[in-house]
């Protein structure tokens, strides 16, 4: 004897493996359930979506997901469900804007795209002012220098800072300023001032 969708529906809420829920049951809960939370669910998306003319299909799509899923199980946490798959329903199409068909772009080479790659004058360029940034650094006073490379290369915050070299957050923003103003003169003012009281 063949099974027919009735007989394959689950009972009394509890789904059997492989099976679907019968339609009357998920509508009951769809409607019990889910559409009290449209109003909540609106105001959730157009806060979360920047284009108001996409919010109907975005709710239609999230009711569609939403409604498959229950037919294999009915959450237990609607209002959490629901909320979940709306997010996680603009976070895809955020992906799918993002993302350029590769057919679209079969052909990389046809796009005439510049490949931006320093040549021999920017690179000899950018080393020359490496070397003169490590030079001035080097100038600086080694409190100065310090605070200045754990701030500024190392990322280190004030406070970390502070304990490191056992000193006042004060104290590592005096030095950080005088560093950099010293960093300023010696790159970009006058230099022979630079290296001097600090």
């Amino acid at each position: 004897m063949a099974e027919t969708p009735d007989t394959k529906c689950a009972s009394a809420g509890r789904p059997l493996a492989d099976t679907r829920l019968c339609a009357p049951e998920v509508k009951a809960w769809f409607l019990r359930d889910v559409l009290p939370l449209e109003a909540m669910l609106m105001q959730f998306l157009r806060h979360n979506w920047h284009d108001a003319r996409d919010i109907e299909d975005i709710l239609h799509d999230v009711y569609v997901r939403v409604y498959d899923a229950a037919q294999t199980k009915i959450p237990d946490q609607p209002k959490a469900f629901v909320f979940t798959t709306a997010r996680n329903l603009l976070t895809d199409r955020i992906r799918q804007r993002n993302i350029v068909p590769i057919e679209v772009v079969s052909d990389l080479g046809l796009l005439d795209i510049a490949i931006d790659t320093p040549g021999p004058d920017r690179t000899a360029m950018a080393r020359d002012e490496l070397r003169r940034l490590q030079a001035a650094i080097d100038r600086l006073p080694p409190r100065c220098r310090q605070v200045v490379v754990m701030r500024r290369l190392d990322g280190m915050s004030r406070r970390e800072i502070a304990l490191r070299m056992n000193i006042s957050e004060e104290a590592v923003s005096v030095h950080l300023n005088r560093g950099m103003h010293a960093l300023a003169d010696i790159l970009y003012g006058d230099t022979q001032d630079a290296g001097g009281e600090l």
